[in-house]
């Protein structure tokens, strides 16, 4: 396995295939050009969106490890790969180690051959593994009216759908995104994709609810700090706009602590400090090289306040809440405490 792009992002890892075969797996299929690697470097490795223009095509299979509150392997396979060949065994051991299957579609392109793909792959994917989920990600939706989009939803939901059904495929976990790299809509829908693999989920966001019940919070999202893949939210309605807001201020968040950091290479007192910690002294990662989490609070125009606080292994906790909380911002720091203790036990679980 061959990595052609580039420098990597802290934390995350481009590996051979039989480094992390205990690792839960996510793969990612669809045909060439259809945006795989530009989704994997975008969201991985922190290329602007821009730059993807020149990433040439998947030749081989290639991994990238996602290391935070669950560890798992994103899977880019060719865009040739041939599912429909019954002697692949090294797709049939993906199919039966990976808990999602994402397939991108190029809606700005004829999708014919990408739905026909698509079916042979689900077939072959849902006959090795029955519990695998299929998430389909339509993808450079960028290009698209709404109009366009909404049809072109509908009109691939329900091929795929309709040849399922004639093919006797029932019950298939079957999921349709709209996703482009120039907006958050392909980090909400890799959120999504990743939550259905943490077993805690259910616990995680229970979690979430008590804190916002008891400290006056509008919104709770838990981040993973370098991907902006929310792990978990609370049970409130959610709206892309909240979404992007709390996204945009985890950069800002990480951008101005840089400006902060010290050097603990040359200050030997605070090198032991972090040690005694267990912090990474890292440099290039400023959000983890110190013995205090980062965090930052902040007000908008419309009177909500943006409040962050970093959690354990490489989580923040974004929560969007009314002014009339920040008198009792000590209670609600209080009860974020006990979240990150609980946190830290849940995690120590998983081990």
């Amino acid at each position: 396995m061959t990595d052609d792009h580039g420098p990597l992002t802290e934390g995350y890892d481009r590996t051979p295939q039989h480094s992390s075969h205990h690792i839960p797996k996510i793969m990612m299929m669809g045909l060439r050009r259809c945006g795989k690697s530009s989704i994997c470097q975008v969201m991985f490795h922190n290329m602007p969106p821009l730059d993807t223009l020149y990433i040439e095509s998947t030749s081989s299979p290639s991994t990238t490890v996602f290391s935070s509150f669950i560890d798992f392997a994103v899977v880019e396979l060719p865009g040739q790969t041939n599912a429909v060949d019954p002697g692949n065994e090294e797709l049939e051991r993906l199919f039966t180690e990976s808990g999602a299957l994402i397939y991108v579609i190029d809606s700005q392109d004829e999708y014919i051959n990408s739905l026909s793909n698509l079916h042979s792959i689900i077939t072959r994917a849902v006959e090795v593994n029955p519990k695998i989920n299929i998430e389909v990600f339509i993808h450079k939706v960028d290009g698209l009216s709404e109009d366009f989009r909404l049809d072109a939803q509908r009109d691939i939901t329900q091929r795929v759908t309709d040849e399922l059904l004639d093919d006797g495929l029932l019950n298939v976990p079957l999921s349709f995104h709209l996703t482009s790299i120039f907006d958050h809509s392909v980090y909400e829908a890799f959120s999504r994709v990743v939550q259905k693999q943490i077993p805690q989920l259910a616990t995680l966001e229970n979690l979430l609810n008590v804190v916002c019940q008891h400290s006056g919070i509008e919104k709770a999202f838990l981040f993973d700090i370098k991907s902006k893949i929310f792990v978990a939210t609370d049970s409130s309605p959610m709206d892309v706009a909240t979404y992007e807001i709390c996204t945009d201020f985890i950069d800002i968040t990480v951008d101005m602590d840089s400006l902060y950091t010290i050097d603990h290479s040359q200050t030997p007192a605070l090198k032991a400090a972090d040690t005694a910690f267990g912090n990474e002294l890292d440099g290039t990662d400023p959000t983890f090289n110190k013995s205090k989490p980062i965090g930052s609070t902040t007000r908008l125009n419309n009177g909500l306040i943006l409040y962050l606080q970093q959690m354990v292994k490489g989580l923040a906790l974004v929560c969007l809440m009314r002014k009339e909380s920040m008198p009792k911002i000590a209670l609600v720091e209080y009860n974020i405490e006990f979240f990150r203790n609980a946190l830290e036990q849940l995690r120590l679980l998983t081990v």
